[in-house]
């Protein structure tokens, strides 16, 4: 197993996860916001929701570090 195919490979991982990442915030979702519930006041990100905000970001740097690297490798 060659360089480029553990690369393909966390690139795959990574993109899952980063979908995952991505749509388990609820930011501004929910039945409440339907029906004129929502609240726009900024509230600032706490515990679980703060560390997910921060592993989307750290996510999506790795999975474009992965593809220039898959690029420079080509």
């Amino acid at each position: 197993m060659g360089l480029k195919e553990i690369i393909s490979i966390a690139q795959i991982v990574i993109s899952i996860l980063l979908i995952l990442s991505i749509l388990l915030q609820s930011r501004g979702a929910g039945l409440s916001g339907t029906f004129g519930g929502d609240s726009a006041v900024y509230s600032t990100r706490r515990g679980p929701e703060k560390f997910l905000y921060w592993l989307t970001i750290i996510l999506a740097l790795c999975f474009v570090g992965l593809a220039i690297a898959s690029l420079i490798l080509k």
